[in-house]
């Protein structure tokens, strides 16, 4: 598929409280709707009795899967201006139930640019302190996986041979690279 010209006119072709289908020329992609994106939650603990990762689990309606995943959360959603690591900070207690003491931005990226414009911001959160049960809000159905990093490889094999999804965003932790 070639790529239209700038000044080629983009249409709105349905837009939903959190998405929008767009389409420019016979280029069609969907957008967050209202501007906003994503905060992606990488969680270690380093606690005494190892190096640990904290995943989450979540029925996903478009896979029709429970998906292993990051926490993650919408930025912007309830308040306009709001700050990747406010939103991040604000996710990792709903949905894990621990909080950080020290923060670290990693940047921007996009999770699937041939079909969406969405980025996310990925941050990496360390010194943690479980503070409440997580499991998210009303409805979530979140369940919450400390994963020993050492076996990640076979807790992702174990979970998809269980038939859960597993988010792009996990193959990380099995090349390593963001966390050393």
């Amino acid at each position: 598929m070639s790529r239209p010209s700038p000044d080629t006119p983009i249409e709105t072709r349905w837009e939903g409280r959190f998405i929008t289908v767009k389409q420019q020329g016979t280029w069609e992609y969907v957008s967050r709707s209202r501007g906003i994106h994503a905060a992606v939650i990488l969680a270690i603990d380093d606690a005494p009795d190892g190096r640990h990762v904290i995943l989450v689990e979540q029925y996903r309606v478009p896979l029709k899967v429970r998906c292993i995943e990051l926490p993650a959360g919408l930025v912007g959603d309830e308040s306009a201006g709001e700050a990747p690591e406010v939103a991040a900070a604000r996710e990792l207690a709903e949905e894990t139930g621990y909080s950080a003491a020290r923060w670290r931005t990693v940047g921007e990226f996009y999770s699937s640019p041939g079909m969406v414009s969405e980025s996310f911001t990925l941050l990496v959160a360390t010194d943690l302190t479980k503070v409440g049960e997580g499991g998210g809000v009303e409805g979530e159905d979140i369940v919450v996986h400390r994963i020993p990093l050492a076996g990640i490889e076979d807790f992702v094999a174990a979970k998809r041979a269980e038939g859960c999804g597993i988010d792009v965003r996990v193959a990380m932790l099995l090349i390593g690279g963001l966390l050393a």
